[in-house]
């Protein structure tokens, strides 16, 4: 299983960016998938997850209402849409994969995931 993450860049506070993860090496319909960000100085953070195959999505608390994170089957990619973004938002966002479905206890834990991708940077200015 392979991970790329792309899609980020540098914005002004309350813009938007779009991540997407590129996924190769499945199929994925039995896999947990996350998106996790690290400031610098700071550990490694849930941010959202979702079953591959469907089903809800869990976010992290400050991203609820700007945040959304969807699949593409056709692409196979999973995507973050982060809205109204804010400089506290700054860090390398990482894509990640579990094989399975996870409960919402484990999907926010960063030692449930198996796969991570590389990281891509987002930075937020005020």
């Amino acid at each position: 299983v392979q991970l790329q993450a792309s899609g980020g860049g540098s914005v002004q506070a309350g813009g938007s960016l779009r991540l997407s993860c590129a996924a190769s090496g499945g199929p994925f319909g039995s896999y947990h998938m996350g998106w996790f960000r690290q400031a610098p100085g700071k550990e490694r953070e849930f941010v959202a997850a979702r079953a591959w195959s469907g089903g809800s999505t869990s976010y992290k608390n400050s991203v609820k209402g700007r945040f959304s994170m969807s699949r593409d089957n056709a692409k196979n990619t999973v995507n973050l849409q982060m809205n109204s973004l804010k400089p506290e938002d700054t860090a390398v966002y990482y894509c990640a994969a579990h094989f399975g479905r996870l409960i919402t206890s484990q999907a926010i834990d960063v030692a449930s995931y198996d796969y991570w991708g590389q990281g891509t940077q987002v930075t937020v200015s005020s």
